[in-house]
């Protein structure tokens, strides 16, 4: 086990003085068509995405890694980004990821949360699936690459309607996880198949928004009440007519969402998503 190698892109830049928002993706998916929408949507925030191992601009793992190693390689960005002067000493850092990266982002809260000031969990768990379901999902695509799960990842991703509301979108979403490695991808399973941070929510102390869509059948809405009970400082919300990759389904809402929850706080008005 190693920490992995992340490559992260800028989807917005509101400025010097801006908070920052460090975005996190979902399996099988690029920062980018994930998260473009709703970062265009938060026109108050600097908005920085990172793209998991062998998706997006990171480059492929070569050996495995857990979800502990995925937030402290999150928290090194960060940390280059403090360093490098992109992020100032007094702009304030939040985090918000979905599904796997939801699962980085109480990774993070538990690990690292004095790097951030509030996190938002999307459409994820403190423990997602079984052990032996994401076992079977990665050997499928280590051994079939990622268009063996691609019509399953279709129907869990997207309430229905939206491919046909919204080609664009899900065919950017579609194509990212065509495109993915299938080894890191597979590494991705085996992270999320040792992953249960149930007994440990209440160690998480930064305030948090848990988010779930409405039709998610893989992280339903009662996995969002269980962690927002869990966590010190937590709130729940659910997005209606949304799945399992709200921010591409719903970005305007998502925005009001995050918007409304980190500024409230800041308690600072201009830093209101829209």
């Amino acid at each position: 086990m190693s920490v992995p190698v992340l490559k992260a892109s800028m989807l917005s830049n509101a400025g010097a003085h801006a908070p920052v928002l460090i975005a996190g993706p979902s399996l099988g998916t690029s920062a980018a068509a994930l998260w473009s929408s709703t970062a265009a949507a938060l026109e108050n925030y600097t908005v920085i995405a990172w793209d998991l191992p062998g998706h997006g601009a990171s480059p492929a793992a070569t050996e495995p890694f857990t979800i502990a190693e995925l937030a402290d390689a999150v928290a090194g960005i960060v940390s280059s980004a403090r360093t490098a002067a992109d992020i100032g000493p007094g702009q304030p850092v939040y985090y918000a990821g979905v599904s796997l990266g939801g699962a980085v982002g109480l990774q993070l809260g538990l690990d690292h949360g004095g790097d951030f000031d509030g996190l938002a969990i999307m459409c994820s768990g403190a423990k997602i699936g079984e052990p032996a379901g994401w076992t079977e999902r990665a050997e499928t695509v280590r051994s079939q690459g990622t268009p063996a799960v691609l019509i399953g990842s279709a129907q869990r991703w997207f309430a229905p309607g939206f491919i046909e509301r919204s080609p664009e979108a899900s065919a950017a979403l579609l194509h990212s996880l065509q495109d993915a490695d299938r080894f890191s991808y597979a590494y991705c399973c085996q992270a999320l198949a040792g992953f249960d941070v149930r007994e440990k929510l209440g160690d998480i102390t930064v305030p948090l928004l848990a988010v779930a869509g409405a039709a998610d059948e893989v992280t339903p809405p009662s996995f969002a009440e269980l962690i927002a009970e869990g966590a010190s400082h937590g709130t729940s919300a659910v997005v209606a007519g949304a799945a399992h990759l709200v921010p591409a389904e719903k970005p305007a809402e998502t925005a009001d969402l995050l918007g409304n929850f980190f500024g409230s706080l800041s308690g600072a008005a201009h830093l209101e998503g829209k």
